[in-house]
C-alpha cells in the first residue's frame, strides 16, 4: 500500500547521524579552546603559544636577545614564532576535524563544517 515508504527508516537514521555529527562538532569546537600548541623561532629563543583555534595566549622571549642593535631581528623572530604557532594551531584543528570525520564514518577528505 505505501510502496517506497521504507525510506523513512533510512531518513530517521540519517537524522540521528546528523544530530550525532552536530554534537561531535560542537564538542570538538569547544575542545579546540583547551588544546594549545607552541610555535618557535630562533632555535627556541622566541616561543608563541596559541589555542588550536589560533588565539595567541602567551609569548616567551629569551632575555639574551634583547640587544638594541638587534631590534629588527627580535621583531622578525617574534613574528616567525607567532606564525609558527598559528600554523600548528591550524594543523591541530584539521587533525581534530579528521578524527571526527573518521569516527562518524565519513570520507577522510570531506571538509567540515559544510
Amino acid at each position: 500500500m505505501f510502496k517506497g515508504m521504507g525510506g523513512f527508516g533510512d531518513m530517521a537514521k540519517m537524522m540521528a547521524a546528523a544530530k550525532d555529527m552536530q554534537s561531535k562538532m560542537a564538542e570538538m569546537q569547544d575542545g579546540l579552546d583547551r588544546i594549545t600548541v607552541t610555535g618557535e623561532a630562533g632555535a627556541g629563543l622566541v616561543k608563541a603559544t596559541a589555542t588550536a583555534k589560533g588565539e595567541l595566549t602567551a609569548l616567551d622571549i629569551d632575555p639574551s636577545i634583547f640587544v638594541a642593535s638587534e631590534k629588527e631581528v627580535v621583531e622578525d623572530l617574534i613574528l616567525a614564532a607567532i606564525k609558527d604557532a598559528q600554523r600548528r594551531a591550524q594543523d591541530k584543528a584539521q587533525s581534530e576535524m579528521s578524527r571526527i570525520t573518521q569516527e562518524l564514518g565519513l570520507p577522510a577528505d570531506m571538509k567540515l563544517p559544510f
